[in-house]
Order: C-alpha cells, then sequence, then structure tokens
C-alpha cells in the first residue's frame, strides 16, 4: 500500500511517523520542498538567533519513510504531480501543506522559513538605538516582540495590533502586557495601513520610523487544494468529511492549517491531533473497522515571552475563555498546561 504525504510541518511529520508504526505494510513518501523539518512556532527564535528553527527530515522520520524533495503541483486522482513533470501514484495521500502568510508591502514575514531568516540576517546588522517593528497582536508577534527584545536590549522594539494579546482573559491578558512592558516593548493598539520607505502609518493616522518592520500575521493557505479540483472553503482550506477525508475524494486526508475543519483556527495545538485521529483513521480502514469521527477539542492558548517566561490561558473545549491561566518560567508553563490539557503537549511533537 502507496501512502504520500504532502508537507513535512507538524501535521505531515506526525501523519508519517504514526502510519509508519500503525501499518507496517505501507510505503510511505513524504514530500517537501526542503530537506528539512521546519518547527514554525520557534521561528521567532530563529531570526533573533536564540534557537535553530529546522532539522534534517532523516532525523525526523522513522526508519523506512522516505522523503522526496519537491514541490506539489497537484494531488488527485490516485496520483501526485510534481513541478518536475514526475509523479507518485497512492492508494492514500495526506494533504498537509499548512497555512502561509501574505506580508504587506515593506515587511518581512515572520511565519515562513524564508523570512524568518530573511529577518534574522537583517536583525544583526542593525546598529544599537535602531527602532524595530512588529506587526501582529497575536501570539506570532508577542513571542517575535519579547525574543528580539530579550535578545537585542540595544534596540526600540515596538509592537502593533489592534488589541495587543487580545486573546487572553482580563488577568492574563495584563500578565502578557506587563512581560512586555518590563522587556522596553512598546504597545500600540491600532492598525497598520501601509509600510514605506521606513514609516509606518497606523490607521488612526499616526506614523512612526522604524529601520525593520516584521509581519507577524498568518493568513491563508497555499492554493494546492483548489488547484487541483478539490472543493474548498471562502478561505481556500479542503472541504472534509467527519473523517477529516477529503469530501471529493476518500482516499486523501486533509489534516493542519489546510483543512477545513468547523471551529478550528491555525494552530499546531490543533494540527498535531489532527493528524493522529486520520493517521488512526487508516490504520482502522486497513483492517476492516469502522472509522470514528474527529472530535475538536481546545485546551489552552500559551505565549513565550523570552527564554525564562511564559503565559499560558486554559480554554474550554469550544476555544472560549476560562478565567484559569498560569504564568512563569517557560517549563513550568508548559508541564502545567500539559498535565491538564493532556494532548496540549504534543504542540510540538512530531513522533508518534
Amino acid at each position: 500500500m502507496k501512502v504520500v504525504v504532502v508537507g513535512a510541518g507538524y501535521a505531515g511529520m506526525l501523519a508519517a511517523n504514526r502510519i509508519a508504526k500503525k501499518v507496517k505494510t505501507a510505503e510511505i513518501t513524504v514530500v517537501n520542498p526542503r530537506p528539512d523539518f521546519v518547527e514554525r512556532v520557534r521561528l521567532h527564535q530563529q531570526l533573533a538567533g536564540t534557537a535553530v528553527a529546522a532539522a534534517p527530515l532523516a532525523s525526523m522520520l522513522r526508519d523506512g519513510i522516505t522523503s522526496r524533495l519537491g514541490t506539489v503541483d497537484k494531488i488527485g486522482d490516485g496520483s501526485v504531480a510534481l513541478d518536475d513533470g514526475t509523479s507518485l501514484d497512492f492508494d492514500y495521500a495526506f494533504l498537509a501543506v499548512g497555512s502561509t502568510v501574505r506580508p504587506m508591502p515593506g515587511t518581512v514575514p515572520v511565519g515562513t522559513w524564508e523570512g524568518a531568516e530573511q529577518a534574522r540576517v537583517a536583525l544583526a546588522v542593525l546598529p544599537a538605538g535602531s527602532t524595530v517593528t512588529v506587526v501582529g497582536g497575536g501570539a506570532t508577534g508577542i513571542e517575535t516582540a519579547a525574543e528580539v527584545a530579550e535578545a537585542r536590549p540595544d534596540l526600540q522594539v515596538r509592537i502593533v495590533g489592534s488589541s495587543v494579546a487580545g486573546g487572553f482573559s482580563h488577568r492574563a491578558y495584563q500578565r502578557v502586557r506587563s512581560a512586555l512592558v518590563r522587556l522596553k516593548v512598546d504597545i500600540v493598539d491600532d492598525g497598520v495601513t501601509e509600510v514605506a520607505d521606513g514609516v509606518v502609518s497606523l490607521r488612526s493616522g499616526a506614523t512612526f520610523a522604524s529601520d525593520l518592520t516584521l509581519w507577524a500575521i498568518v493568513s491563508g493557505v497555499p492554493d494546492l487544494a483548489a488547484r487541483s479540483g478539490l472543493q474548498v472553503d471562502a478561505d481556500g482550506r479542503a472541504l472534509v468529511d467527519e473523517c477529516l477525508r477529503s469530501v471529493d475524494d476518500e482516499r486523501i486526508f486533509v489534516v493542519g492549517d489546510c483543512a477545513a475543519v468547523p471551529g478550528a483556527r491555525f494552530a499546531c495545538a490543533l494540527a498535531t491531533p489532527q493528524a493522529t485521529h486520520a493517521a488512526d483513521t487508516l490504520a482502522r480502514l486497513i483492517e476492516g473497522r469502522k472509522p470514528e469521527p474527529y472530535s475538536l477539542r481546545y485546551v489552552a492558548r500559551a505565549v513565550t515571552l523570552g527564554r525564562k517566561n511564559a503565559v499560558g490561558q486554559f480554554t474550554r473545549p469550544d476555544d472560549t475563555l476560562r478565567r484559569a491561566y498560569v504564568t512563569g518560567r517557560t517549563a513550568v508553563v508548559i508541564k502545567e498546561l500539559a498535565s491538564r490539557g493532556g494532548k496540549y503537549g504534543a504542540r510540538t511533537g512530531t513522533g508518534a
């Protein structure tokens, strides 16, 4: 049985490894445009020079899994067509191409490997006293601003978002913002309308100079599903059934950010449980058992605030906020989230 996994992010890597463990007869090929697994939630560390966010695929995949360097042009009819003109036949495929970033002109994107590397190079040559602006008030923006401020205290760091840390309950919100202030990050609650010639323009009409402007907003997904003729939602995510299979082809599982799972937002904390469920569903099908529906369940939201501090916000299963939160050293927060949330501990896991 041939299985092709398109994409080697959190969802793709976990799916491939879990299938290799559960379906011994599977011939698994992982197709990815680069030879490395990129730990996307650590790209802010990559650009700040505090950690490396990539590892060779060979070091992450189970024995027997083949990795293929390439970009997929189309998937469907039992075949994956690559941009070099070759193709891979499959009995089952896993579409796991994640989400993408559409940066505003004049900014450098944080949420891609190429963008993080570009930002790292630009940041390294900034002289003391320069200004770095981070656009985006969500987790990616907060973590980027905190990491840069801690790694380069000689720079002036600013974070701009319609509501910085607005995705947290009142006390957790205050904790996040006070931690940013302690790192001397300037917080601006406003929208960005333009970045041009080193000047950032805001919705309020205000402007300020910025030597390096980082775009920390993830939006949209690659158009592979739509390009392949699969049904997609308004955001381009592939429509799936209750078992995470394409509504057009039951041989194609869709997992992670590119899957139109009702109620799901972009998050690796959701990508890994989806990949686990889809891989287990394939194993059940091979064994002749009835597949079970996927159940979406949120546990928490969390942000790191430099190397030693973090805030975790617990949520209800439907992602509405609870009052409970935890703050302190990063390791303590992760341990507490994992102990209370179970699967949340798989946030950065790619094994099975």
